[in-house]
C-alpha cells in the first residue's frame, strides 16, 4: 500500500478482506509510514514507496496518493513487475493516461482501478435490463455527482492545488465515477459534450483539512483556487442518446449523492447510491422499486449479493468485491466482464479533457476515442 489516507484506509480494508498480507505500507515518510503500519495492520513499513516497490517480497502494489504521484509510481511498480491498483485519475492529463494504459497492456500484469459504484448488485441489475432490453430503445441518460465537503471558502484540501490534483478537480475526481458508471450500465459511450465550469471561490484558506471525512478550520493563509468546483455536461452516446450531468462538490446537504436514470421507450432505471437498497423502475402503467436480495435480481446482479434483503450492503461491499475480482483476476490471468482497468482509467481522463477543453471555448467537443 502507497498512501495512507481515507481512501488508503478503505484499501487496507479489503486487502485483509480478500484474505491477502498486507505485506508493507509506504506514507509521505518513514515515520508516517510507521505510524501508518499500525494503524492499516501492515507487516512493515516502508521508508519509501521506491523501496516498497523495489522489494520482492511485494506482489501487488496499490497506489492511494495524491494524484500527481500515480503515474510516476504506478509506471515503476509495472516496470518492476508488479500488479498494480491505482486509484483515479491514473494521471494527471490524457497523454499521461494513454501512456500508463499502454504500459499496463504490455506489462503481463494485472491493472486495475477502483470504480468501484460498478460493484452495487443495483447497478449490475440496471446494467441487466439495459443489456436485455428491458428498457427498449435508449432515449435519455441523465444525472449528477453532488458533494458539499468544499462548500465554505474555509473548506481546503489538496486535492484544490492543480499542482498535487490535476487541472480538474470536481469532474476529475467525481464525474469520472458517473461517467465510468454511465458507459458501464448503458452500454454506450458519451460522443461528445459541451460544458461549463465555475470556481466559487476564487481563494480558499490553507486549513490543513485532509480528506472527506474531516472537518475544516477558518484562518491561516489563503490561496487563490484554479480547478472548478461544480460543472454541468451536456452530451450525446455514440448510440445517439441525449444526456445530462451536474458535478459539485459544492452543494450543501449532499454529502455523496451519485445518481443517474436511463430512459427507454418502453421503461426506465434509476440508481442512487445514497440508497443502494433499491433500484427504481418506472413505466407508464406505474413505477416499482426493485429490492436488492436473493432472488429478486438478474443472476449477474445477484452474483453481488451478499446478505439476504433487509440487511443493507454498501460501500465497503462493492470495494470488497473489486478488490476480490482483481485478486482473483491475479490468480487466473483473466479479468473477468466488468473489472475496470487502466484502460478504463484512460478513458475517463479523455473525458475530463473534452469537457475542460468545452468549458474553455464554450462549444461542442468530439471525445477522443
Amino acid at each position: 500500500m502507497i498512501g495512507a489516507g481515507f481512501i488508503g484506509r478503505v484499501h487496507a480494508r479489503s486487502v485483509r478482506v480478500a484474505g491477502a498480507r498486507l505485506a508493507g505500507v509506504a506514507a509521505s515518510s518513514a515515520e508516517r509510514s510507521e505510524l501508518a503500519r499500525h494503524e492499516l495492520g501492515a507487516e512493515r513499513g516502508f521508508a519509501s514507496a521506491e523501496e516498497l516497490i523495489a522489494d520482492d517480497g511485494i506482489d501487488v502494489v496499490h497506489i492511494c496518493t495524491p494524484n500527481h504521484l500515480h503515474l510516476p509510481l504506478a509506471l515503476d511498480a509495472l516496470e518492476a513487475g508488479k500488479h498494480l491498483v491505482c486509484e483515479k485519475p491514473i494521471a494527471l492529463d490524457a497523454q499521461g493516461a494513454a501512456r500508463l494504459a499502454a504500459a499496463g497492456r504490455t506489462s503481463g500484469r494485472i491493472a486495475t482501478v477502483p470504480f468501484a459504484y460498478r460493484y452495487y448488485p443495483t447497478v449490475r441489475e440496471a446494467r441487466a435490463r439495459v443489456r436485455s432490453g428491458n428498457l427498449g430503445e435508449l432515449q435519455l441518460i441523465y444525472g449528477g455527482y453532488l458533494q458539499d465537503w468544499l462548500l465554505q471558502p474555509s473548506d481546503d484540501n489538496w486535492r484544490v492545488d492543480a499542482g498535487l490534483g490535476g487541472s480538474s478537480r470536481a469532474f476529475a475526481d467525481i464525474g469520472s465515477h458517473w461517467c465510468d458508471l454511465i458507459e458501464f450500465v448503458s452500454g454506450q459511450r458519451i460522443a461528445r459534450v459541451t460544458a461549463r465550469t465555475r470556481v466559487t471561490h476564487a481563494e480558499r484558506s490553507r486549513s490543513g483539512a485532509r480528506s472527506f471525512d474531516r472537518a475544516a478550520g477558518d484562518g491561516g493563509e489563503r490561496r487563490a483556487v484554479e480547478t472548478e468546483d461544480l460543472a454541468t455536461v451536456l452530451f450525446e452516446t455514440d448510440g445517439g442518446v441525449t444526456g445530462t450531468l451536474v458535478v459539485s462538490q459544492v452543494s450543501a446537504g449532499r454529502k455523496n449523492q451519485l445518481w443517474f436514470e436511463v430512459g427507454g421507450s418502453a421503461a426506465a432505471v434509476a440508481f442512487d447510491q445514497e440508497r443502494p437498497e433499491t433500484l427504481w423502475v418506472g413505466r407508464r402503467s406505474g413505477t416499482e422499486a426493485v429490492p436488492r436480495g436473493f432472488g429478486t435480481l438478474a443472476s449477474e446482479a445477484e452474483a453481488y449479493v451478499t446478505l439476504p434483503g433487509g440487511h443493507p450492503q454498501g460501500y465497503h461491499d462493492c470495494f470488497d468485491a473489486f478488490v476480490a475480482e482483481t485478486y482473483a483476476a491475479i490468480g487466473t490471468g483473466e479479468p473477468v466482464d466488468g473489472l475496470p482497468t487502466l484502460t478504463d482509467g484512460e478513458r475517463t481522463a479523455r473525458l475530463t479533457e473534452a469537457v475542460l477543453e468545452s468549458a474553455r471555448t464554450r462549444g461542442w467537443v468530439e471525445v477522443a476515442a
